[in-house]
Formats: C-alpha cells, structure tokens, sequence
C-alpha cells in the first residue's frame, strides 16, 4: 500500500486523483494540501506543503502533486528533500531545465519521479500507437479547440508567466502526438495569437516534421473557437487506412470504422503506472510535449488579438 499524499486539491484532484486512487486499491490517502480548506472526509487537511511535510513526517511514502504549474518545481524539491517519491500532474514543471534537474536528483536520492501525461493514457491512444508502429505517416492533423470560459473559468494563472495559455490543453495533443509518432517530433513554424491584455498565447498553430513523416504535421490550438469543442488527430499513413483519435483520445476510427477502445483510461492508467514505478523502483520522465512546447515560445511568430475578458 503507498501511503501517498495530494498537493493542490482542487477540482482535478477532486474529479480524477482521488477516484483513480480508490479504483486501484493500492493507495492510501493520508493527506491534503489545499488553500481552498476542502478535502476528503476524514483525510487530514493542510494549508502549506511545509505544514504537511511536518505534520506527516513518516507516514506518507509519496505525493500527487497537481497545483498549477508555476510552484510545482519548488514543491518537488521540497518533497524530495523530504524522501518522498513524486507524481507530477502535467506539465511537470514550466522549464526544461527544471525537469531535468528533477531527473537528476531523484535518481541520484534513489527516489522515484514519474512525470504524468495524462492524456497519453486515454483509452484509445495505445492502439493508435501500435497501428503506426513502423509506419511512415503522409500527413498528420491536430485539432485541439476548447472555450477557456468553460474550463478554466476565471482562473487568470492560465494567462500569466508559466501559465501556458492555449498550452495547457494544447500540451495533452502533443503528449498524445509524441507516444503515437515513431519517431521524434521536431518544430518547423510557429504562430502565437496573444491577447492584447494578456501575456499567453490564445491560439497556437505549429507546423512539425518527424523522420517518419513524408508530408506535413499540423496543429491547431484555440481556446476560443467558433465552433463546438474538439480533441482530434487525425493520421494519414503512406501504406494503410486513415486513423482518426478523437474526444482527446478516448475513441479510434480505422478507415472511418470506429473501434471498441482498450485502455485503462486516464486517471487510472497514472496511477496504476505509478504503483508498478514505485514497486519496481524505477522513474519515468517524459518532457518531450514541453520541449515542442518551449521551442514554440522560444521561435514562433506572434500576434496581437483582441483583449480577452472572462465571459459573465
């Protein structure tokens, strides 16, 4: 059993961790860290993670870290400074260097560190990858369009530094594109469409290119669209039927036929990972969709958009 603590208790915490917890049985919840004051009923509440740490020295073995991504970093250094093992919501940290340094440390404490890419465990995305293992892809489509309104609803740490922007839902069509793709995803061309009252991107379009790949990868990110919401990538091989992921990878289409999916689903695919990590003392860190992601900030072309206010 890992006796395992929640850091940032909030509605994804509430939603996904703690079912996937209960789902596996192999979990104990012994606390959380929150400054919304709300938890699990009879689960001890914290308002810091130093309070936690001491608090609970001895009786946690690991931690679910799930705050917003700006204080991640710091939080897991104090975590491993505490010998704790680590999951970290995606992405695991704002810069690659932070990860890295992550990495690094863990492995040299002998703890583990698994960076969770939730999305890469929707129940559909396993069979897209084994379907394009050894194939050549002639051309690659994503489109990642949600209404930011809806879910991210007065939140404004998504628009400030570190926040990510259209990033932050557009990072999980990346970490999807990345486990499918046989091959390294390398950025071509990038354009950012900032608003003019904001510091992130509300619309992001990459062009990319991979070893594999004879024609063009494309994707689209829009927390505004003008259409209903979408999750999809589509994938033309040169040799076989059009593969089509869609609902963020939770249903696969082969040649237009749609199949019965076979993965755990998201939530309990981590932590089912994690409980196999933990017994086999080993890290996973995966920063691969922040890397395609840094190289966007670090080249893409930019405009300015209109001001972006929160609907009321």
């Amino acid at each position: 059993m890992i006796r395992i603590a929640i850091i940032g208790y909030g509605k994804i915490a509430r939603d996904q961790h703690v079912p996937a917890m209960t789902k596996h049985g192999g979990y104990d919840l012994k606390a959380v860290v929150t400054t919304s004051g709300g938890g699990p009923d009879g689960v001890p509440v914290f308002a810091s993670t130093e309070d936690m740490l001491a608090a609970m020295r001895g009786q946690i073995d690991a931690v679910a870290i799930s705050t917003p991504p700006a204080p991640r970093y710091a939080i897991a250094r104090q975590c491993l400074a505490a010998g704790l093992d680590m999951l970290l919501e995606k992405p695991p940290a704002t810069t690659l260097g932070q990860i890295e340094e992550l990495r690094d440390e863990c492995a040299a404490a002998g703890r583990v560190l698994f960076t969770t890419w939730h999305s890469q465990y929707a129940a559909a995305v396993d069979q897209a990858r084994d379907l394009l293992k050894d194939k050549r892809i002639a051309s690659m489509r994503i489109c990642w369009h949600e209404d930011v309104n809806k879910y991210h609803p007065g939140q404004d740490w998504v628009w400030g530094a570190g926040g990510f922007g259209v990033f932050d839902p557009g990072i999980n069509a990346l970490s999807i594109a990345v486990k499918i793709v046989p091959s390294r995803l390398i950025l071509d061309d990038a354009l950012l469409r900032i608003p003019a009252n904001r510091e992130q991107p509300i619309v992001a379009r990459l062009k990319l290119s991979s070893p594999v790949a004879d024609g063009p990868i494309e994707a689209t990110f829009d927390w505004c669209p003008a259409t209903e919401d979408e999750w999809t990538i589509t994938v033309q091989p040169v040799d076989g039927p059009e593969l089509v992921l869609r609902h963020g990878g939770s249903e696969i289409a082969v040649g237009g036929e749609v199949r019965e999916p076979t993965g755990p689903g998201e939530y309990p695919g981590i932590y089912a990972e994690f409980a196999k990590l933990v017994a086999e003392r080993r890290s996973h860190v995966d920063f691969q969709p922040l890397r395609i992601v840094a190289d966007a900030f670090m080249t893409a072309k930019r405009e300015a958009a209109p001001a972006f206010n929160w609907r009321t």
